[in-house]
């Protein structure tokens, strides 16, 4: 089963909210006002996309990437 590693660019987040509003479950506004994935984190690999090639598709700056993991 492939994994995929999700990355969000902060320098590039305007902290518009979609990916928060799209996909909560994984997506939060920081102190900074920026996203971040929960827990703080500005990567992470799942086996699941779920909701977040949504949330990739909508940022209207394109501050989040998504990855296949190959081992």
């Amino acid at each position: 089963m492939p994994k995929y590693r999700i990355k969000v660019d902060k320098e590039t987040c305007i902290g518009c909210g979609t990916c928060a509003a799209l996909c909560p479950d994984y997506w939060e506004i920081g102190d900074d006002g920026k996203a971040q994935l929960k827990g703080g984190v500005t990567e992470l690999v799942v086996e699941e996309l779920g909701c977040n090639e949504e949330a990739k598709d909508s940022c209207p700056v394109n501050a989040i990437t998504i990855e296949e993991v190959t081992e």
